[in-house]
């Protein structure tokens, strides 16, 4: 790509970031638009829809930017848990990288690179006609000494990218610790999930466990919830309950006139037929819900199938703790335990799964995965040829006349591929947090987690590689068997790819946050359904999609780490995008997104391994790059730089990964002995074996006015 399409792209992409802007702070002031752009204010009762026209809502204004701003870190903690501070964390972090990485490259790298003249036929005149190749390590001279500099550039990012990942690994893991000993008594604190229960003929379930833990643990077991799979009946009655209640608020609303004449004419004791009317919704009702009643009675009476699962209770964290990292059995395959979830984090479909089924499951996994990165190298190489005119050509002559015009030309090659990656891209995090919740998991924050691996490794292989390779798929595969040769081809292929790169940057950076913060998707929802709602309060307040937006940080990272000494201009882009990235995201946790589950900030692990991968890549591509520009002592100059690297990582995974696996005895007793004089602890504990709601045990039951849940249908043994 030249500079020409280069500077399309991002006057595109510059105007798109400003036209959301603008809408944005106009349609926010809107009354009918606060679920769009203040769900969870509207949800809190703290976002109050005025009364009276007022013309300053049609101007736009940037006071959002200064309420996004002011809040304190210890404010959004409060506000939005742990996960939230540590998602900022990743964005506050990757700022301080390449604001360093942004100095040494601008003021340092780009004069060296410019200096050189390795590069043929640059017409500093024209440069808009131009590759930007003049500005990377291709145009410094082979065996130039300058290239020492970029040597030492490399070493001082790495030892600087080390550094804060050590500090923010420590920082992290004590605001873990802190805010686990911060928080009110939670029930997953004190309950476990134990499965592969062994249960003697003529016993049940329940039986078992409550003869094992009370012998096992007389001194801390509580109670326990026994799990139940859904039969296929339960599908179908929840089926015919939807039905149900759709029917029953259509005939409401058809009748509702009726029945405001039927109150005023009982009252007068005039209008028949009114009466008429409204005995026979009476009616109608008295059979409906018999018919409901029907299907609920069928829902009990087919549906408990236990499962040889339960959810144990203790009476202290450290008694559950105790039971979580102790083998109970001689048999090691029975008595699993393992930390239970937050009551509205588990992912009850796990029960519903066989073993075998779920064994099945993973492998159908593995092979969706595989096929699902094959098939996304179509628009990938559809993107690539895009970028190449020449090519377009060769397959279309009949092209040929319109791509000779400058600005069509400069769209196709600028902006268009990049806009066919993102549109591709916004499929696939849906569709991995699919694969990840049939690997059998039982929280949705580990499905989460599992799809947040999966999308960023996807993103590296058919973004980075496959775009960078240019190659079909059966050539990568071989590309990669070669490991020798990987660090050269990639010193030659990287650099080419600049260019490409950084109108990714634009695109699925600055215009993609920019669109999270107009909500383009839920704002055409809203505009389509208005006129079918009936109720204006009706609406769900989303949670953040970590699984989609962790990895793009993550990959911008990466593309950061690369380009950072082979072609630094991508950095002031990348600088922009973690800005407005930092504004944006502020905004929608303070006001658009609420926190479905807590993980105690266990991304980081993964963002850390992320980042440690992305260093040890760079180290690679320099190895290649210092030894196809022939600098002397150049293997032994960078090869130390991945294994120093490697052992950094290593002495974190032991310092710091254990405390994100589990909390440590002397936090947990501290814990215990500060919650035991709790005025409310006994009734706590006392619903302990409530909370875990098994949705096979709570009958279908329809109220009118709402509908409502209640106890299950098996009574729970608590123990005092």
């Amino acid at each position: 790509m030249i500079v020409s399409g280069l500077l399309t792209s991002v006057s595109i992409n510059f105007a798109l970031c400003a036209i959301f802007f603008i809408l944005y702070s106009v349609l926010r002031k809107q009354p009918g638009n606060y679920k769009v752009y203040a769900p969870r204010l509207l949800a809190e009762g703290r976002a109050e829809r005025p009364s009276r026209f007022k013309i300053f809502r049609l101007l736009p204004t940037a006071g959002w930017i200064w309420n996004a701003w002011q809040p304190s870190e210890d404010d959004l903690l409060a506000y939005s848990g742990l996960d939230a501070v540590v998602f900022m964390r990743i964005i506050i972090f990757s700022l301080k990288v390449f604001s360093i990485a942004g100095f040494i490259g601008i003021f340092v790298l780009i004069p060296v690179n410019c200096s050189g003249n390795q590069l043929q036929n640059i017409d500093l005149i024209n440069i808009s006609n131009n590759s930007l190749e003049i500005f990377s390590i291709s145009n410094v001279n082979n065996g130039s000494d300058s290239l020492w500099i970029h040597v030492g550039a490399v070493y001082l990012l790495t030892i600087i990218v080390c550094y804060l990942l050590f500090t923010e690994y420590r920082y992290i893991a004590s605001k873990r610790i802190d805010y686990f000993c911060s928080l009110e008594p939670q029930p997953n604190q004190f309950t476990i999930l134990v499965s592969n229960i062994p249960v003697p003929k003529g016993s049940t379930v329940g039986q078992s466990v409550e003869k094992f833990f009370s012998e096992n643990h007389p001194n801390t077991y509580l109670s326990h919830v026994v799990v139940h799979r859904k039969s296929k009946m339960w599908t179908v009655t929840n089926a015919a309950k939807k039905i149900y209640r759709r029917i029953m608020n259509s005939i409401k609303s058809a009748n509702e006139p009726q029945f405001m004449r039927y109150g005023q004419l009982e009252a007068n004791v005039k209008k028949d037929h009114s009466r008429e009317v409204d005995m026979d919704y009476i009616t109608f009702s008295c059979i409906s819900d018999f018919f409901f009643f029907l299907i609920n009675f069928m829902c009990v009476l087919l549906i408990r199938k236990e499962v040889r699962a339960a959810f144990v209770s203790f009476k202290s964290r450290y008694g559950a703790a105790v039971a979580i990292h102790m083998l109970q059995a001689n048999n090691p395959t029975q008595w699993l335990t393992e930390p239970a979830p937050e009551p509205q984090d588990v992912y009850w479909p796990f029960f519903s799964s066989t073993f075998m089924g779920r064994w099945i499951s993973r492998l159908v996994v593995i092979v969706g995965c595989m096929l699902l990165t094959i098939v996304f190298l179509i628009p990938v190489f559809i993107v690539q040829g895009l970028t190449n005119l020449a090519q377009l050509e060769t397959y279309f002559p009949f092209l040929q006349g319109i791509l000779t015009m400058s600005i069509v030309s400069q769209v196709i090659t600028g902006y268009l591929p990049n806009l066919i990656l993102q549109v591709s891209l916004k499929i696939v995090p849906p569709i991995m947090k699919l694969l990840s919740s049939a690997q059998g998991y039982i929280s949705i924050s580990e499905i989460e987690r599992s799809a947040t691996h999966k999308v960023i490794w996807f993103t590296v292989w058919n973004v980075f590689f496959a775009n960078v390779l240019s190659a079909s798929a059966f050539s990568l595969i071989f590309i990669f068997l070669e490991f020798k040769d990987i660090p050269s081809k990639l010193a030659v292929s990287v650099p080419a790819q600049a260019s490409f790169f950084i109108a990714y940057v634009m695109t699925l950076g600055w215009t993609s946050t920019s669109s999270e913060l107009f909500r383009v998707v839920p704002f055409i929802a809203s505009l389509i359904t208005k006129p079918f709602v009936k109720n204006p309060d009706d609406f769900t307040v989303p949670s953040f999609p970590y699984h989609q937006d962790i990895p793009k940080i993550l990959f911008f990272g990466l593309l950061g780490f690369t380009y950072f000494f082979l072609a630094p201009l991508i950095i002031p882009f990348l600088l922009g995008y973690f800005s407005l990235a930092y504004i944006i995201y502020r905004n929608q946790l303070l006001n658009v997104y609420a926190p479905k589950y807590e993980s105690g900030g266990k991304f980081w692990p993964v963002v850390h391994d992320s980042t440690i991968f992305s260093l040890v890549l760079m180290q690679f591509i320099a190895f290649g790059i210092f030894t196809l520009k022939k600098l002397p002592h150049s293997t032994s100059a960078t090869l130390p730089l991945p294994i120093l690297t490697l052992l950094f990582n290593e002495y974190c995974r032991k310092r710091f990964l254990p405390i994100f696996m589990a909390y440590s005895t002397e936090t947990l007793l501290k814990k215990d002995r500060e919650d035991r004089n709790l005025p409310g602890m006994a009734r706590f504990l006392g619903q302990l074996g409530v909370v875990y709601y098994d949705p096979a045990l709570v009958p279908l039951t329809y109220s009118r006015s709402q509908d409502s849940l209640h106890e299950p249908l098996i009574p729970t043994q608590v123990r005092r």
